[in-house]
């Protein structure tokens, strides 16, 4: 079958088009820089210049596909970019759902998040979840408002599946998870925050609940593609445990990141701030939960996630490779 996807280039995107590959299908990648994309080119995947926020751009590669991966996404904290966000998030969709409808895409499957349902308080919420409440990030905000966005295509008709991740992590990470660990790895993780929560899934899995979402998702449908849930410190503690390197001895109280996030404010209209300890990154590593039952993922799609020390115990190896071959 013929896939186009958006975000191929990306970590998820580059993870869903080699499994297509394997399994024999063409993946047709929109790119906004071929030049860029060897190791997509390698795959032997369809490179197609192209951009999310270029409607045409993407007309001619999406005639006569058999479905379309819509992955791409701005994703970043602490960086204060609204105009980009929209652009990618909000508009990049909206481009990408009028093509599907004006030229009649048999299904679709886009990449939402499980942080358009922002902080859960400690739940962990189904599909069924909605919340009401302020966004604490630029991302999060976007991506809420591209899901509804998908929903009302949904609602006129669109055969649109929706996948939620949760934090994704793996080989080729480059999110502030990585940096995280890469700073525990390094021994130069000053603290941990202490209740900040997430659904962890290798980026294998999350790849292969997008895979499954396009084979047998419901049209109208949405899957919460994460993994197992757990706090942010117990991630940190079972590193430790698998590399021998010691913990950060700091365990820090959310009202504390909450306090130092409303110093920040002050101060960045003043002095840059690097975006790891910007107000809005403080904010989201402050006690906040994003968390989400992957019960029917595994049930309709039959999804299957591994442990976290499974994944951490690869994810861990290689970037203790990669620093052994810089070293």
């Amino acid at each position: 079958m013929i896939f186009l996807l958006t975000g191929a280039s990306g970590f998820i995107g580059g993870a869903v088009a080699r499994q297509l590959v394997a399994a024999g299908h063409h993946v047709r990648a929109i790119v906004r820089r071929p030049s860029q994309a060897g190791d997509l080119r390698a795959l032997g995947a369809e490179l197609v210049t192209g951009d999310v926020t270029d409607k045409a751009s993407m007309r001619a590669p999406m005639i006569g596909v058999d479905g379309v991966f819509h992955i791409a996404g701005w994703y970043k904290i602490g960086v204060r970019d609204r105009a980009a966000a929209v652009s990618v998030n909000i508009d990049g969709t909206r481009n990408v759902l009028e093509l599907m409808d004006e030229l009649g895409v048999v299904k679709g499957v886009y990449t939402s998040t499980l942080a358009v349902n922002s902080d859960t308080h400690g739940q962990l919420v189904d599909e069924s979840y909605r919340f009401n409440g302020t966004h604490v990030s630029i991302y999060d905000e976007t991506k809420a408002e591209a899901h509804r966005l998908a929903e009302s295509f949904i609602a006129r008709g669109l055969p649109l599946v929706i996948v939620q991740p949760g934090v994704v992590y793996g080989p080729g990470d480059t999110s502030g998870i990585r940096t995280t660990f890469l700073q525990f790895l390094q021994r130069k993780l000053p603290v941990v925050p202490k209740q900040t929560a997430y659904s962890w899934a290798h980026v294998s899995d999350t790849a292969r609940g997008h895979v499954l979402a396009m084979e047998r998702g419901q049209a109208g449908r949405n899957y919460f593609i994460c993994g197992p849930s757990h706090t942010l410190e117990h991630a940190i503690d079972l590193a430790s445990e698998i590399t021998g390197i010691p913990p950060p001895r700091f365990r820090v109280p959310p009202g504390f990141l909450r306090a130092a996030a409303r110093v920040t404010e002050l101060i960045e209209p003043i002095l840059p701030v690097p975006p790891l300890y910007s107000a809005e990154a403080l904010r989201v590593v402050g006690g906040l939960t994003y968390l989400g039952d992957n019960t029917r993922a595994k049930t309709e799609l039959g999804c299957e996630f591994r442990s976290l020390r499974e994944g951490l115990t690869e994810t861990l190896t290689h970037e203790l490779r990669l620093m052994g071959k810089r070293a």
